[in-house]
């Protein structure tokens, strides 16, 4: 009698559905434009002279209790006097836009430390910022020393990632593939700083936000490198290209980091484009 009830409690058991993650909605929000951008600068190989309007996107992501930005923007006025954008709105404002208040934001991803993805985490008092570890440690440390590299580093972010970092609100993440909240994760390789990362959002579907590790679509349909990446890098960032296609089961389902195209893609009302 005991061993029939124990396989009637293993087959009810393996009966229930699988656990699964929350369901997460993602919005792509645009918070400013830069017009007449270079296409050789973010297409390896592209016609000199050919010009298109980028976006400037934080993409919100939001389930399970989270509100969950992946890149916090930017706001301080000498970048946009260093790169002149039109139609401007403060990262935190333009969240807003779509319901939650900066307090209100529970986490931050970042995909890599230039200005314009980094330069917000002051912005969100109460999130908690997730970075590579190897990300902070070289641009926190040997960036700045002699033959170091910190192009596009801003000085003043890095001291508000050394803040959170002293008032535990810092997450370092330790490489490849790793959840760092159920159902989300972020992946490396693609190299387009010291450490930068992606950010795979599980569910059905599943998309990756790839924020500069793709910088458009166009980099995916004719498998070109972002331009930005160094001659030794550009293989890497082509297989990790082709890892986020894999990831999210479809190029369609690739977000790329500055393509204005994803808000003609997903239904968008203003500056608010709902991808999931």
């Amino acid at each position: 009698m005991k061993k029939l009830l124990f396989l009637f409690l293993m087959i009810v058991a393996t009966a229930q559905p699988a656990a699964t993650g929350p369901e997460y909605s993602i919005q792509a929000i645009r918070y400013a434009n830069s017009p007449g951008f270079p296409v050789g600068e973010l297409v390896a190989g592209a016609p000199k002279g050919e010009k298109v309007e980028i976006a400037f996107v934080v993409w919100l992501v939001r389930g399970g209790g989270h509100n969950l930005l992946f890149d916090s923007g930017f706001h301080r006025e000498k970048w946009t006097k260093y790169f002149p954008v039109t139609d401007f709105v403060r990262p935190d404002e333009a969240v807003g836009l779509a319901g939650v208040k900066p307090e209100e934001v529970t986490d931050i991803v970042i995909s890599h430390a230039h200005w314009d993805h980094m330069g917000g985490i002051d912005l969100f008092p109460k999130a908690a910022v997730w970075i590579q570890k190897e990300e902070f440690r070289y641009y926190t440390g040997e960036a700045w020393q002699p033959g170091g590299k910190h192009g596009g580093i801003d000085p003043e972010d890095v001291g508000q990632l050394v803040r959170l970092n002293t008032e535990g609100r810092l997450h370092l993440v330790d490489g490849d593939d790793v959840e760092i909240l159920p159902g989300i994760r972020v992946y490396t390789g693609a190299r387009h700083t010291f450490a930068s990362q992606y950010l795979r959002v599980e569910g059905n579907p599943p998309f990756v936000l790839a924020s500069d590790n793709c910088y458009l679509y166009r980099n995916l349909q004719e498998h070109k490198p972002s331009a930005t990446f160094s001659e030794a890098d550009q293989p890497a960032n082509i297989r990790n290209q082709a890892r986020m296609i894999e990831l999210a089961g479809s190029a369609d389902r690739v977000v790329p980091g500055h393509d204005l195209l994803q808000f003609q893609k997903f239904p968008t009302q203003g500056r608010i484009a709902n991808i999931r």
